[in-house]
């Protein structure tokens, strides 16, 4: 299903020339709720009884490349697997030529006031039985119980992370980064993460802003976040990262999202360089540094 069609990048969504990172999460709720209202099942009746719509519970990604300014992106929204509670989808995102932006494989659940996760209706479940194509990714029916996550060596912090550093930061949840059912929009997340980051590069002597005037370091390049509790509207929010690969395409970064002593999301972020454009390109040595 064709959930965005042809729409150009607003100024909003931008940091620096090239579209920001949590803009991806942006395009991807607002396809989720265009799917869901086209199976009969839309966030508005959710939100009326108490419940938060189709969560992420599993978040795996892969930006190809960023939008520049005048880009138009589309966005196809396809189910994949389906379970009692679970709903897989696959978002493509393509520019005006069809070539692709970025693509976005989560696992969604429909969450009780209580905290429970609860049961597709019946009807709805099977029209999106019907409606999934196979996915090399998604090949078995899910339930939250069994949530696909992230691989194990992915998320391990392996002997090779010994070597760089590790960095941490508190954000308070207030107003501006909840959402309708008062917890903290999962867009914000990858903008917590990215806004430590620079921080910490910040701390160690070096400018984002005087690196490069043709290139444009630490963007999300791919993620993979389980997302195990919601965070909660005026909890403080702690995120710690521990840097566990760098080399001159990526960082890679584990990342723990906690409040109140609870693990609300884990997983692992990968960032990379982008070129004026919006393509892939290395880092130079100088945007390393801090990390080694």
């Amino acid at each position: 299903m064709e959930t965005i069609e042809d729409r150009r990048v607003y100024f909003g969504e931008f940091a620096g020339p090239l579209a920001h990172g949590s803009a991806i999460f942006d395009w991807q709720l607002i396809s989720t709720q265009e799917l869901v209202a086209a199976f009969d099942h839309p966030f508005a009746a959710i939100l009326a009884d108490d419940g938060i719509p189709y969560a992420p519970v599993v978040v795996d990604a892969t930006v190809h490349r960023y939008p520049a300014i005048g880009d138009v992106i589309t966005v196809d929204t396809t189910p994949v697997a389906v379970g009692e509670s679970s709903l897989d989808l696959r978002y493509e995102v393509t520019d005006g030529d069809g070539q692709p932006i970025a693509t976005v494989t989560a696992t969604h659940v429909t969450i009780a006031s209580d905290g429970t996760a609860l049961s597709l209706p019946d009807a709805v479940r099977e029209e999106y039985a019907d409606a999934c194509v196979t996915d090399g990714n998604s090949d078995r029916q899910r339930t939250p119980d069994t949530p696909a996550t992230a691989d194990d060596t992915d998320t391990a912090v392996t002997a090779e992370s010994a070597s760089h550093p590790s960095y941490e930061t508190t954000v308070p949840i207030r107003s501006p980064h909840i959402e309708g059912a008062e917890l903290a929009y999962f867009e914000e997340y990858p903008r917590f993460a990215g806004d430590a980051l620079e921080a910490f590069v910040a701390k160690q002597g070096t400018s984002t802003g005087a690196l490069s005037d043709e290139k444009q370091p630490y963007k999300l390049r791919s993620w993979q976040w389980e997302f195990k509790a919601p965070v909660r509207f005026e909890s403080n929010l702690h995120v710690d990262c521990e840097v566990v690969a760098v080399d001159s395409d990526r960082i890679r970064v584990a990342h723990e999202f906690s409040s109140d002593g609870t693990t609300n999301i884990e997983g692992v972020t990968e960032y990379g360089c982008f070129d004026s454009a919006g393509e892939p390109t290395p880092f130079d040595e100088s945007m390393l540094d801090p990390f080694r």
